[in-house]
């Protein structure tokens, strides 16, 4: 059975995160992740919170880093999760976004990642680090999900990671390929049989029962990833309109999740339905059941969701994120129906 997971950016109060993921478990997520981004809410202050008020669903950081945090205060936090849970906790790390602000600079990201991840688990598992154990490491092991579009990072996931967090944009059965490739080669660098990790394309997810409204709270998400890979598979995009594009996007301001940025408003006309629906799920809940259920046909056996909030004049990030929520109740019980 494919499991789904949801992820919250927390652009609100800490009370409305606690009440979204709330609404999350009710909806029938399996895992919730609170995204890590620089100067936005702390995630493992919020996991814990929400940790306390669900019952179910697994909880973790979409994604952190080994940056901004040792190693040691990662385990800290996460063996204190797996506590208040009571063993619901999962590692969601990568290479991080947006860190060049506070000065990093790594040559040698991929070997930073692994001794982060090596350092987390043998800490967690009661082992001595750097001269030292937690004082209260946790009783049962906690997973690690690594989320990445790199081969390089893949490849480390297929040595260290119990879930691959797949961060390609557009998914079609030769890409899920090419990323299982990349996970084998390296489990087979440790005699690993790559079929135990759990791949989970992610995806970003905006729903309504006004599936125009939807549609037009993601074009500023689907312009922003259309600049950094130039394509959106199978929809023509042609050299004077990406141009046109870019030019909007230049003129918009704040990060393209942020329920308060502003989106140039000829990104209105440029990025049709077509395009957004190259790079989200998006839509009413009965449009979003067949664009789901092709990606769960792909074979895999997580979906990761990053949750759009359906973003309007007079509604807040915490709103639009709860919107999102109750359509996507129904896109859930509409594709396990089917399954």
């Amino acid at each position: 059975m494919t499991a789904f997971e949801a992820e919250i950016t927390p652009g609100m109060t800490a009370a409305e995160v606690v009440e979204l993921a709330v609404a999350a478990e009710e909806a029938g997520f399996d895992r919730l992740g609170i995204s890590d981004v620089v100067y936005w809410p702390d995630p493992y202050l919020l996991q814990v919170m929400a940790a306390e008020r669900t019952e179910r669903i697994l909880i973790g950081s979409m994604v952190t880093n080994p940056y901004t945090r040792h190693a040691v205060a990662h385990a800290s936090a996460l063996a204190t999760l797996q506590e208040v849970s009571g063993g619901r906790a999962f590692l969601g790390i990568g290479l991080g976004a947006g860190l060049e602000r506070l000065g990093f600079d790594d040559e040698r990201p991929v070997r930073t990642l692994r001794t982060a991840v090596e350092s987390i688990r043998a800490l967690l598992a009661g082992q001595e680090v750097d001269g030292g154990r937690l004082v209260r490491p946790p009783e049962a092991p906690v997973p690690v999900a690594i989320g990445s579009r790199s081969r390089q990072v893949m490849t480390l996931a297929g040595e260290l990671a119990d879930i691959a967090l797949v961060g390609a944009r557009h998914f079609t059965s030769e890409t899920i390929a090419t990323y299982r490739s990349w996970l084998a080669a390296g489990a087979g660098r440790i005699g690993r049989d790559p079929e135990t990790i759990d791949i989970a394309p992610r995806v970003t997810l905006c729903v309504s029962e006004d599936g125009a409204a939807a549609r037009s709270s993601m074009k500023r998400y689907a312009a922003h990833y259309l600049d950094i890979v130039g394509s959106a598979g199978a929809v023509e995009v042609g050299p004077d309109r990406l141009a046109a594009i870019r030019t909007a996007l230049g003129r918009s301001t704040g990060w393209y999740f942020d329920h308060g940025r502003h989106d140039d408003p000829e990104l209105e006309a440029l990025i049709d339905d077509e395009l957004v629906e190259a790079f989200a799920i998006v839509g009413t809940p009965d449009e979003c059941v067949s664009q789901l259920q092709e990606i769960v046909d792909l074979g895999v056996t997580s979906v990761s969701c990053n949750l759009g909030a359906v973003r309007r004049d007079d509604n807040t990030m915490a709103s639009g994120l709860a919107e999102t929520i109750a359509g996507a109740a129904s896109i859930l019980r509409g594709v396990r129906s089917a399954a």
